[in-house]
C-alpha cells in the first residue's frame, strides 16, 4: 500500500506521544539513501514539475512550513513513482 512504501522509504509521519505529552509528527525510520533521494528529486520537481509545484504551492499557501510541502511532494513522487512502475507506463501531466 501508499502507506507502507512510504514507512519504507521513511516518508511517513510518525507522532511522538506519551501520555498527556503530544510532540509533533516526524518522518524517521525506512532507508535514508530512499529517502534522501527522494528528497533531493522533490526540490527538483517543486522547482520545475508544474504539478507537483502546484502541490506545494497549495500547501504553503494553506500554511504548512516549507519542509513539510516539500515532504509531502517527496511522498507524492513516491506515490507517483509506484503506480508508473504497476502499470509500466511513463510520466504523464493529467
Amino acid at each position: 500500500t501508499a502507506r507502507q512504501i512510504a514507512a519504507l522509504a521513511g516518508l511517513a509521519p510518525f507522532v511522538r506521544e506519551s501520555g498527556k505529552w503530544k510532540g509533533r509528527a516526524m518522518v524517521a525510520g525506512g532507508r535514508k539513501s530512499v529517502r534522501t533521494a527522494l528528497f533531493l528529486a522533490a526540490l527538483t520537481a517543486c522547482r520545475h514539475n508544474p504539478v507537483l509545484k502546484l502541490f506545494r504551492d497549495r500547501l504553503v499557501a494553506a500554511g504548512k512550513p516549507k519542509i513539510v510541502a516539500v515532504v509531502a511532494v517527496a511522498r507524492k513522487l513516491l506515490t507517483i513513482l509506484n503506480a508508473m512502475i504497476r502499470d509500466q507506463k511513463p510520466w504523464q501531466t493529467a
